[in-house]
């Protein structure tokens, strides 16, 4: 950090982690870790102590030099194979690259300086001129959700610079640019907290582009409605380095468009590597692409795949308004071919979200899961999960699914959602399987589907002595009317009963937390690989009120995001953000909650069990069989092993 950002932004950064619940500790030296046996401890120099369980160390770049030093060439005091701007070591018939090369005092820890240096390797082998002078260090990363970037020369000062500062404290936004005395040009700068601009910086720096009349607009936004970001891409020259892992140039991005045909950024991958790297350059690499076929007179248009010439929510309008509710009549009508693996699960999930009806009767086009209405694991067994409604099972349920999962020897596990989920079931016991448990009034959990999974609670003011109000119950209420309701990708929920918030609602699709005078309602977080804390979006509002609100949010997002877009992604990508979406769900500022309302309600009406569906009806339950000229036999490949008791799938 201290080689990236200023004092001002070190400060921001803090700021921003410890918001998060970290404790940042500045300015110690670790005299000794205490412990017996086991880490107990740090001790710091001036006298503090630290009580920990877990010591993880950034140990940073350390070159491997040893070899060298056993062949007698000189390495750094630091360490570091010592070479020349030709890479060349003290002995010039031995060259290093890498980390373990030492230039003009410095080790490069990152692959494009080594891919450079191996270029003027192969230059001097062929009697070249190459050199290396240096690399740009220049870098963007995600510290733990916080953007942090610093491009150029950010410590840079007077009477050499003249520096331009952003500061939001509110919102944990700190940027400054550095510019020549003359204010011609882009010499370095920091962001911290919102890094959208970092390419396009760069490449101003890189490439000594003339600043605009008003510098400040490079942090502060342009004003007057001038030339967005993509238009600025395209005034850059041909040689701007986009793609520092790979050395592809812009030149060499939209030569590939207008000689090639890439017209994506999966077909730039193949043709230049733009892009394989890091991943930095690929919004860069994609708004190259669509200017220069915006400049060629194309029109740039999100469609859904080559068989529709459609977006999503254009497709979403089209099949409601001439009621097509089967994949080969939306393809007759408004595709070409025969489809594809992106178009078929994208085509069932609207049918879905417009009509609600029985997925298995678009078993052409679902995926596995949805085709067998369970999920498939490893080694080719199926996985069931009954429902739960708010984590809420009964003593009589409970010994019910143990006796399930024992008559057909399956795996049991506590999920995270409060479901009881039994592995290892063979594909033709799965109707046998659910036709038992819907006896014992259990019903299809979705957890197949891209529809809401569970809703989770704690146990609220019935039992909690904190608890204010009765979570439990309105958790059972949410899970039961949005069950089934099939979306772009799935979504999570959770109702905790006081701020304390055991059911962890704003790590979720939609949460609610009670207060004292109702209820939060919280929308747009996710856990998983890029977690999200939700956003506030109505605060103290009672039951039915906030019910309104979900069911308006739920058909906006099931109307209007892109295939597998979680709505985290979809609130991040909306113009006006959270603000706008309250508008729209809270104030109707569009005039289409009625419309909203009553499309989630022909839905809700539309719910059945899909698990029922199938074990009642025959023509439907022949199709869970392994073999089609076999329906008795089962898959023979299946082999499980025994762990704590219960059975597990062999390893591959």
């Amino acid at each position: 950090m201290p080689r990236q950002i200023d004092t001002a932004g070190s400060a921001m950064l803090q700021s921003k982690l410890e918001a998060l619940g970290l404790k940042i500790h500045l300015s110690k030296a670790t005299s000794h870790i205490g412990g017996d046996g086991k880490i107990d401890s740090l001790h710091f120099g001036d006298g503090s102590i630290l009580e920990v369980d877990m010591l993880v160390i950034s140990a940073g770049i350390r070159p491997r030099d040893e070899l060298a030093k056993l062949a007698g060439l000189e390495v750094g005091m630091r360490g570091g194979i010592v070479v020349n701007d030709t890479m060349q070591t003290s002995d010039q018939r031995i060259f290093a690259i890498g980390e373990c090369a030492l230039h003009s005092g410095m080790i490069y820890g990152l692959v494009a300086p080594g891919y450079d240096m191996a270029e003027v390797v192969v230059s001097q082998l062929l009697q070249g001129a190459r050199a290396f002078t240096g690399y740009d260090m220049s870098s963007k990363l995600k510290l733990i959700g916080v953007d942090v970037a610093s491009f150029g020369d950010p410590f840079i000062a007077e009477p050499h610079s003249r520096s331009i500062v952003f500061e939001d404290a509110h919102s944990g936004v700190y940027k400054r640019i550095n510019i020549s005395p003359d204010g011609k040009y882009l010499l370095g700068g920091v962001l911290i907290g919102d890094a959208e601009a970092y390419n396009m910086l760069l490449q101003t720096v890189n490439n000594k582009i003339a600043l605009p009349p008003h510098p400040e607009d490079l942090i502060l936004g342009a004003r007057g409605g001038e030339a967005s970001e993509g238009a600025g891409v395209m005034s850059l020259p041909d040689e701007a380095l986009v793609c520092s892992c790979e050395a592809v140039t812009k030149g060499m991005i939209c030569d590939a468009v207008t000689e090639l045909g890439a017209t994506s950024v999966d077909a730039m991958k193949k043709c230049n590597k733009a892009g394989t790297g890091c991943g930095g350059c690929v919004p860069m690499v994609k708004d190259l692409i669509n200017g220069t076929l915006t400049a060629q007179g194309a029109y740039i248009k999100n469609v859904l795949c080559e068989h529709f010439d459609y977006s999503r929510q254009e497709l979403f309008d089209l099949l409601k308004i001439n009621d097509i509710k089967t994949y080969s009549a939306a393809l007759d009508h408004f595709g070409t071919g025969d489809g594809c693996e992106v178009c078929k699960p994208a085509v069932g999930s609207i049918l879905a979200g417009l009509w609600n009806d029985l997925i298995v009767k678009q078993n052409v086009i679902q995926d596995t899961n949805d085709r067998y209405l369970a999920n498939i694991q490893k080694g080719g067994s199926y996985s069931v999960m009954p429902r739960m409604a708010g984590g809420e099972v009964s003593p009589s349920q409970l010994m019910a699914i143990g006796r399930i999962a024992e008559k057909y020897n399956l795996y049991t596990k506590i999920t995270g959602g409060q479901r009881i989920d039994m592995f290892g079931a063979h594909v033709s016991d799965l109707p046998d399987i659910w036709e038992e448990l819907i006896k014992e009034g259990f019903e299809s959990g979705h957890a197949y589907g891209k529809s809401l999974r569970t809703v989770k609670s704690c146990v609220g003011s019935t039992w909690c002595r904190y608890g204010l109000h009765d979570s439990v119950s309105f958790a059972i209420e949410i899970e039961n009317r949005y069950k089934g309701i099939r979306s772009p990708h799935k979504m999570k929920s959770g109702v905790s009963g006081c701020v304390r918030e055991c059911a962890e609602a704003q790590a979720k699709d939609f949460g609610v937390i009670a207060t004292e005078k109702g209820w939060n309602l919280y929308v747009c977080g996710n856990g998983g690989a890029k977690p999200q804390h939700a956003q506030l979006l109505a605060g103290d509002i009672d039951g039915p009120t906030l019910l309104k609100y979900l069911d308006r949010f739920m058909m906006f997002y099931i109307k209007t995001a892109d295939p597998l877009m979680r709505t985290a992604t979809w609130l991040n990508k909306m113009d006006g953000g959270i603000a706008y979406l309250r508008n729209v769900v809270v104030n109707d500022s569009l005039g289409i909650c009625a419309d909203l309302e009553a499309e989630i309600e022909l839905l809700i009406k539309n719910y059945h069990c899909e698990w029922k569906e199938v074990v009642e009806n025959p023509e439907l339950r022949k199709q869970f069989t392994h073999f089609v000229n076999a329906p008795k036999v089962k898959d023979p490949t299946m082999e499980f092993a025994e762990m704590r008791g219960q059975k597990m799938s062999k390893a591959w």
